[in-house]
């Protein structure tokens, strides 16, 4: 006999296979024709009439394949040829022309560089003068090679002989000159131009043709791409030094001072050498006003435009090399002031 008063059983669990797994509602499998593909997706062998048509997609696809390669061939041909020209037919080549013209608008470039920078000291012709002869053919032959002349123009005349106090100035701008490369390359393609092509005289500013008397300027090169040295001809010696002709330093002293004073040039009549370059002291005593000297030729066409500047100062023109004759002379802001520069 138990005693009722006495602590409570201790419950008993089920069985764990009576508790797992736990109910789950019947499932119905998927129809089967759900997954299944149409009867003809299980032919593995070909109609002759599918058969056919593939081979004549496949040939087709070829010869849309070899039509493209073959049209890219000939482009490549023809694009060659139109390149580098044809055999045996002179000019025929783009290239060359592009190359010819581009070298045509250097030389011009180059032209009023060299007129505005060189010559005043070689000569308007490359003939001399305080600096060396440049339009000698023994020294273009070999000697004033594009080398050599990008040398000088970088270094100065110390290049030439080592002397530093060489006359000589140094004009590439690496180097503190006024010339950056571009213009440097412009004036090589100038002193190696050959004499047998004909080239324009342009406005450096505009770059339109400058015409005198109706007619548009010209002018050649200097080296004859047919001279040949003479048998036993000794080279061009690499050091070039002399005392300056008492001529050229005296065709760069000023021709007389002009000078500028109540809108008026009190020094109407000037003179200068002629077929050399020199300079003019110009005095504007007009404080504060405009003034530069412009002068024309006979026939009225530009050949030099000097710095405008308020008064009272000075400023020194570098002038061209001009032909003997009367040249008149204004300011471009007063044209009412006028003179007259007689060169001989």
């Amino acid at each position: 006999m138990s005693d009722p008063t006495g602590p409570d059983p201790v419950p008993q669990l089920p069985a764990p296979e009576e508790r797992l797994p736990a109910p789950r509602p019947p499932s119905e499998p998927a129809p089967v024709d759900r997954f299944a593909a149409p009867a003809s997706a299980h032919q593995f062998a070909l109609t002759p009439e599918r058969a056919a048509g593939i081979v004549r997609q496949s040939a087709s696809a070829r010869w849309v394949g070899f039509l493209a390669v073959l049209v890219i061939v000939l482009f490549v041909i023809l694009y060659w040829f139109y390149e580098l020209g044809i055999p045996t037919i002179a000019d025929s080549s783009r290239l060359a022309a592009e190359t010819q013209a581009q070298s045509v608008v250097r030389v011009e470039q180059g032209y009023n560089l060299y007129e505005a920078n060189c010559a005043r000291c070689h000569g308007a012709q490359g003939q001399g003068g305080i600096g060396p002869v440049l339009n000698d053919q023994a020294k273009l032959y070999t000697h004033l090679n594009s080398s050599y002349i990008n040398n000088v123009l970088t270094a100065g005349g110390r290049y030439v002989c080592g002397n530093a106090d060489s006359l000589m100035p140094i004009w590439a701008q690496t180097n503190g000159g006024p010339l950056n490369y571009k213009q440097i390359e412009a004036l090589i393609e100038f002193i190696r131009a050959p004499n047998t092509t004909t080239y324009t005289v342009r406005d450096p500013g505009t770059g339109e043709p400058i015409a005198s008397a109706g007619k548009t300027q010209t002018f050649t090169g200097w080296r004859d791409p047919n001279y040949q040295p003479p048998p036993g001809a000794t080279p061009v010696p690499a050091c070039w030094s002399a005392t300056p002709k008492p001529s050229a330093v005296a065709a760069l002293a000023a021709p007389g001072p002009v000078v500028a004073q109540g809108l008026a040039f009190t020094t109407p009549s000037i003179t200068g050498p002629a077929d050399t370059a020199f300079k003019i002291d110009f005095n504007n005593q007009d404080n504060g006003v405009p003034h530069n000297i412009l002068i024309k030729d006979s026939a009225g066409a530009e050949v030099f435009k000097g710095e405008i500047f308020n008064g009272s100062a000075t400023k020194t023109y570098d002038i061209p090399a001009l032909k003997a004759g009367d040249y008149p002379f204004s300011c471009s802001v007063h044209p009412t002031m006028t003179g007259t520069l007689t060169i001989k």
